[in-house]
């Protein structure tokens, strides 16, 4: 894979229960630096966090920095926690 870009697809879609779909590695950027204080300081938003800055120097983790991401998502009640 080459370097990672805004436009770059996630490794897979996440739709949030807003109805919003989190697509691409600038949806996903854009989500996470809107997190507020409380939710950065959880250990699965550091996790998410953690894992698509490593993405951004390694694109191969990106797979994990979307699973991650989805999780986070999940544990806070942003997502569905089947399909999707």
């Amino acid at each position: 894979m080459l370097e990672l870009e805004k436009r770059s697809p996630l490794a897979f879609p996440i739709t949030l229960k807003d109805g919003r779909t989190l697509a691409t590695v600038g949806d996903a950027a854009d989500y996470l630096s809107a997190l507020n204080l409380d939710q950065r300081e959880r250990g699965y938003w550091k996790t998410a966090i953690m894992m698509f800055n490593n993405a951004m120097r390694e694109p191969g983790y990106l797979k994990i920095a979307t699973m991650n991401l989805r999780s986070a998502l999940v544990y806070d009640r942003l997502v569905d926690d089947v399909g999707s």
